[in-house]
């Protein structure tokens, strides 16, 4: 078994052996109230149950207990992962189902206190925080991805197209929106297991230089290159990014803008403009939302410390316009991820026993949350899967039209 990456829930998932009270009937029709008509039952674990409002049912939450019914009052957000991760909550039913019903039945409420926030990534933290989710082991991670290791949101230029072709199909795409030339030096911030970066020197003739602080996809990425003979064209740097160095024709950042934190956008944008020549482009490829609001805190804890899905002003007000920088092109991806994340949904579960051999049961769980968590945010529109485009604001070597679409 590998070394487990969470730490065990606070709340157990012992069955309370007395009956419910009023004050626990009155705690479930609380919480029933947060999603007034979702097609949802509530049940306690001796069996009482609030019937769902709606039909046809998604599906039912039980408690096991009575902490962890309690908790959901303390901090819904928090803990509706904490108690199904542990077990103290069951849910039967489709639970992307039954999340969807969720997310459509929130009413806005007011954002996380500012404490609750994200602090700054340091290069420390961020070490620190992409070991906590990238170094779980890439035996794991080959379960449920593609061939080719890509563990950001695909492209279906036909929504029947297989995973393995949409992620070439995705990969493909950041290079035509980026006009690669053979010849061209590219710089890429959050480097993965290094597909894009090869791809980008095998089909399209340009040399790499990928950053990547995680010590185990580096390692993965540099026994690829020496494999396809492209070490000498694909340099695979195990360093932080704002530790690059040299100037480049394009950047490239595919799924790292989100764990780069708020608080360090000027310095992103200060990377990519002390990166790319008088003539240089690039392209960023992140989560996002429509209106600020913090990561949800149960994801924070478990799964992505430190990650921050931020808004399109956001990135241009601090990244990209004290640089200068003139956005040419924005696109949305929202339900290519939807998509993307329901394979890997289905590949994970049709692993989930190899899973748990190799963590546990409750690892299993916390994946399979996040997972499906993750396939409604995008279904619903709760985040947004942003492309840009951009150069330099004087420059006019800039494409007259849209010709990648």
């Amino acid at each position: 078994m590998h070394e487990h990456p969470l730490p065990v829930p606070a709340i157990s998932n012992d069955v309370s052996s007395w009956a419910s009270t009023a004050v626990d009937r009155w705690a479930l029709r609380r919480i029933q109230a947060t999603v007034p008509g979702a097609p949802i039952q509530f049940a306690l674990w001796d069996g009482y149950e609030l019937p769902s409002p709606s039909r046809p049912v998604a599906g039912t939450i039980r408690f096991r207990n009575r902490i962890a019914l309690f908790s959901w009052l303390w901090d819904p957000d928090l803990n509706f992962g904490e108690t199904y991760m542990s077990g103290a909550v069951e849910i039967d039913g489709d639970l992307v189902e039954l999340l969807e019903a969720v997310y459509r039945a929130l009413s806005p409420r007011q954002p996380r206190p500012w404490w609750l926030w994200q602090r700054s990534n340091t290069l420390q933290a961020a070490r620190q925080n992409v070991h906590h989710h990238y170094d779980l082991g890439n035996d794991f991670y080959r379960l449920w991805l593609d061939e080719e290791m890509v563990y950001t949101c695909a492209y279906f230029p036909s929504p029947g197209d297989s995973l393995e072709a949409a992620q070439l199909a995705k990969m493909d795409l950041v290079c035509r929106k980026l006009r690669l030339n053979p010849g061209e030096r590219v710089l890429e911030a959050g480097c993965g297991w290094g597909s894009l970066a090869l791809f980008m020197a095998a089909n399209y003739g340009v040399s790499v230089r990928a950053f990547n602080v995680s010590v185990a996809q580096i390692a993965y990425a540099r026994e690829r290159a020496a494999r396809m003979g492209l070490s000498d064209r694909v340099e695979f740097v195990e360093d932080d990014y704002r530790n690059t160095t040299g100037t480049f024709d394009a950047f490239v950042s595919v799924g790292m803008l989100e764990h780069v934190g708020l608080p360090e956008y000027a310095t992103f944008g200060s990377v990519i403009d002390r990166s790319i020549h008088a003539n240089g482009r690039g392209l960023l490829h992140f989560i996002g939302r429509d209106r600020p609001a913090p990561l949800n805190p149960w994801i924070t804890r478990r799964i992505f410390p430190g990650a921050y899905p931020p808004t399109l002003s956001e990135v241009f007000e601090r990244a990209l316009m004290p640089q200068n920088l003139s956005v040419l092109d924005v696109e949305n991806l929202r339900l290519h991820y939807e998509k993307t994340l329901d394979h890997w949904l289905r590949r994970f579960n049709d692993a989930a026993d190899t899973v748990a051999r190799m963590f546990d049961d409750t690892f299993v769980r916390a994946w399979r949350l996040y997972l499906s968590g993750s396939q409604v945010a995008f279904r619903t529109g709760s985040m947004q899967l942003f492309q840009i485009v951009f150069a330099r604001g004087g420059s006019n070597r800039i494409p007259w039209v849209r010709e990648h679409s």
